[in-house]
């Protein structure tokens, strides 16, 4: 590399002030560290310091920069918008609405097509060239069917021109326009990348459905905005309390997109009658599903989408069609905790009428395709944290309002759809009109760690929608004193930083970092895995005692605990022996859920690699 000073010409190096206003032509990603770099080199050259090679060096940064972001500019997809999706309607006044606003929010019935058209309209305005376009997805396996939608669309392989990344797997390339992906990514990379500037567009996609990764998410973005005048943010809500997004970031205008192109009739059906009987047994529930796929036949062809509480329900509702059905329907389920593949099976095409049993997964975080009728039992799994007893349970509860009115938005897209309901109208319109947010009813020690993890601040100065009720952020506070995770100051200390690294409850946690002191690492992260995941041992009603028997060679008379480190020992003997299909059937036969135990074994994979990187040895 030439030392020479630079002298003005043709072919000659760009001066200082060249590199300077050619930094807006860079990728995003790059300008800060190349602006940080030529204020070094300009205070070199003021002090009277050499600083040729520096400004070589970066020059040719610059250029390299800027001729990727020209790279991706020429290869931008052009995408094409199908004219019947109410959202392309009004491609016009979104795409108006986000070139003149830093942030807007998108206000669309389930059905409008927002998912999918909103980063094309993005890519149409030329967004994505400088950065991604960052699409956030509540679940895992939204963000994964929703970029193989968008990729099908923009006639891309997943993993080119739209790609996805979520816990454990991602397909994305150096090509990526779109990027699809759970809040939680997104809230991680923060951490790395404190400007989020790997992006100039961020979708905040089902904003309504209020997690604690997508209130802390809003907070961010809020804090972050002024800092990133480029950044463009949209935030995309159902029909659900938008004012309060829009008042959040400073009266932040909303476009309304109406939803389904078919009305849907709903029809009031409560279970037992007209008068809900609280003495009648959970079978009952299986035959009012049974007896609504009987009516619902007798209305034409099209899918059905039944909802239900958990796997246990599903399976139950499952063996129960399966023996009243005479015609040869498909049943599949659909819930977090199936394997990619058993998940995607709802996208495939088929000839046969489909059931569908699912959890709330497929309420907003997914469209199931060709679902032209919904059954809503009108319940679903919460999870609340008690300040007082200190518990946190996962009670079966009657949905909101809102939450039911998702459920009808699932049909009526490809003709009239029916949604039966399994409650009366009374009972409907005596429940909340919405679902406590996340941060209202949850242990808030793991949220205050992550939070000074994340260096976000103090949870009271902290910019929620809802902040969190003074009483559970003192509990909250009083649990990490008492594990040594925060000092009198409420500051950090090495034991919490530490914390704040294990993706787990950090009363867990704390388990880990004194297994390591212990000489006992090897069986406390076994346990620990085990307790961040469903207890993979399954008791079905009908066969209890069977299951009793099977879980028996377990057992550790002196723990708990202990039990599940037979456990994982008995299934990795066999894991080294076996085929996956093998595995899969010895599960079965001993009562395990094989998605459980497979979980469980990535989870305890993710904290081995976390506790090796603090310096302990895991296995």
């Amino acid at each position: 590399m030439h030392q020479r000073t630079e002298q003005p010409g043709p072919g000659s190096r760009p001066t200082l002030h060249e590199l300077v206003r050619q930094l807006s032509a860079c990728m995003l990603r790059d300008q800060r560290g190349l602006r940080v770099r030529l204020q070094k080199v300009q205070e070199m050259l003021r002090a009277r310091r050499p600083a040729e090679r520096l400004l070589a060096q970066i020059g040719v940064e610059v250029k390299r920069s800027r001729e990727w972001r020209a790279r991706r500019q020429a290869q931008l997809p052009r995408p094409v918008f199908p004219g019947e999706l109410p959202v392309v309607q009004k491609k016009a006044e979104i795409a108006k609405a986000i070139s003149e606003n830093q942030v807007i929010v998108l206000c669309g019935e389930t059905g409008s097509g927002k998912t999918t058209q909103l980063p094309k309209i993005c890519l149409e305005l030329g967004r994505g060239v400088g950065g991604m376009i960052g699409h956030t997805q509540p679940r895992r396996i939204a963000a994964r069917s929703v970029a193989m939608r968008i990729a099908q669309e923009l006639d891309s392989p997943l993993g080119q021109v739209v790609g996805y990344k979520v816990r454990f797997a991602d397909k994305l390339s150096e090509n990526t326009y779109v990027k699809l992906m759970t809040d939680g990514i997104l809230l991680a990379e923060t951490q790395g990348d404190r400007f989020l500037e790997q992006y100039d567009t961020i979708i905040i996609d089902e904003a309504h459905e209020r997690s604690l990764n997508i209130d802390f998410l809003i907070g961010y973005l809020k804090q972050l905005l002024p800092r990133r005048r480029d950044l463009k943010v949209i935030v995309t809500s159902a029909t659900i309390n938008p004012e309060q997004f829009s008042r959040h970031f400073g009266n932040a205008p909303i476009v309304m997109v109406s939803g389904r192109t078919y009305p849907v009739e709903v029809r009031y059906v409560p279970i037992g009658g007209q008068e809900d009987d609280p003495d009648e047994d959970e079978p009952t529930l299986q035959d009012a599903i049974v007896g609504a796929v009987d009516e619902l036949e007798r209305e034409g062809r099209g899918d059905v989408l039944v909802f239900l509480s958990g796997e246990r329900e599903i399976r139950e509702t499952a063996e129960s069609l399966r023996t009243h059905e005479a015609k040869g329907s498909e049943i599949l389920p659909l819930y977090a905790r199936l394997s990619t593949e058993e998940q995607m099976r709802v996208f495939q095409s088929h000839s046969r009428r489909r059931i569908v049993l699912a959890t709330n997964v497929a309420e907003t975080s997914l469209t199931v395709p060709g679902i032209r009728y919904v059954i809503d039992p009108g319940y679903a799994r919460i999870s609340r944290y008690n300040t007082r007893t200190k518990v946190h349970r996962l009670p079966i509860e009657a949905i909101s309002r809102a939450s039911a009115d998702q459920r009808k938005g699932r049909c009526g897209r490809l003709a009239e759809g029916i949604c039966i309901r399994l409650y009366s109208e009374e009972d409907f319109n005596s429940r909340t009109e919405f679902t406590d947010p996340e941060i209202r009813r949850t242990h808030l020690a793991a949220v205050i760690l992550q939070m000074m993890a994340l260096r976000l601040g103090t949870i009271q100065d902290f910019p929620f929608l809802d902040p969190p009720d003074y009483r559970a952020i003192r509990d909250g506070y009083q649990t990490l004193h008492e594990l040594g995770a925060i000092d009198e100051q409420n500051e950090l200390t090495e034991v919490g930083w530490k914390l704040g690294k294990l993706p787990i409850d950090p009363r867990v946690g704390r388990m880990i970092l004194a297994a390591r002191e212990e000489g006992a690492l090897e069986e406390v992260l076994i346990i620990a895995s085990a307790l961040s995941v469903q207890d993979p041992r399954e008791r079905p009603m009908e066969r209890q005692q069977e299951a009793d028997l099977a879980h028996a060679k377990w057992r550790d008379a002196s723990s708990d605990f202990l039990s599940f480190v037979k456990l994982w020992e008995w299934y990795h003997e066999r894991a080294k022996e076996l085929s996956t299909s093998k595995l899969r059937k010895a599960c079965k036969e001993n009562f395990l859920s094989f998605v459980r135990m497979r979980e469980w074994n990535d989870i305890h994979g993710q904290l081995v690699g976390l506790v090796r990187e603090m310096g302990g040895e895991g296995k």
